[in-house]
């Protein structure tokens, strides 16, 4: 097994971990932020649970494609795909963050980040779009 995929195990287990313990989290967090926070709690919570679903969404399309990629087949219609996918859970995750910022603001400090880097992988999937097609030209010419 990879590196990346043990990274991504072990980042599956602290996923886990966050929302089994979210209650538990924010109401340390609470008590610890010198923000004038308390009462949103239940919006902290509402933040976690609600931006876990596209986590998972996009821990299973990674993994899904870092093991295609174990196997060599890197120019498959499957990992543009996945590619998709993880773009849109980045996407995702950064709107709700800019949500969450309606109540906290740092929130933003995790949306503008996840921004980017759905639109990084957003040119990667179009560049292994074209890699499949070229791919496919190149098995019809043999």
């Amino acid at each position: 097994m990879g590196l990346s995929q043990l990274c991504l195990l072990l980042f599956a287990a602290v996923l886990l971990a966050v929302v089994v313990f979210a209650p538990w989290i924010v109401a340390w967090f609470i008590r610890f932020s010198r923000a004038d926070i308390v009462g949103t709690e239940k919006l902290f919570l509402a933040t976690i649970y609600v931006g876990a679903v596209p986590a998972v969404l996009l821990w299973h399309s990674l993994f899904s494609l870092l093991g295609r990629v174990a196997k060599r087949q890197m120019f498959v219609a499957e990992n543009v795909s996945s590619l998709r996918r993880i773009s849109w859970a980045c996407m995702a995750g950064a709107g709700i963050c800019i949500l969450s910022a309606g109540y906290y603001i740092p929130w933003l400090m995790v949306a503008i980040p996840a921004l980017f880097v759905g639109l990084i992988v957003r040119v990667v999937k179009n560049v292994f779009a074209l890699g499949v097609a070229l791919q496919a030209d190149a098995d019809l010419t043999v």
